[in-house]
């Protein structure tokens, strides 16, 4: 499975951003879906999961702020982020997992599969 995401860009702080994962095959509905992110000289460290069943989590510090989403239509997941920070300033990557993982296993990259290429969000203070 190849994940498309898009939707990075340079914003002020305070605005809000959208960002895309589109699958070229199967069913994202079936899967787990993740976003990740990796700041400059960062790890890469969990952001928000959404279980097949439509069950979100997300890390807390974006919780409040951040919402994952799904349109099983599009075979695409969303990240819409609200009151971006510059410390949010990231490569955001997307990924599908196993639909059967339990949510301690939500923020283990090794659970994803599947990868996005990453898209850059940059916010500016």
């Amino acid at each position: 499975v190849q994940l498309q995401a898009s939707g990075g860009g340079l914003v002020q702080a305070g605005t809000s951003l959208r960002l895309s994962c589109t699958a070229s095959e199967g069913a994202i509905s079936l899967k787990t879906v993740g976003w990740f992110r990796q700041a400059p000289g960062k790890e890469r460290e969990f952001v928000a999961a959404m279980r097949r069943y439509g069950t979100t989590y997300s890390s807390s510090s974006v919780r409040g702020r951040f919402t994952i989403s799904r349109d099983n239509a599009k075979n695409t997941a969303y990240l819409q982020m609200n009151s971006l920070k510059p410390e949010d300033t990231a490569i955001y990557y997307c990924a599908l997992g196993s639909d059967r993982l339990i949510v301690s296993s939500l923020s283990v990259e090794e659970n994803y599969d599947s990868w996005g290429q990453g898209t850059l969000v940059t916010v500016s203070s």
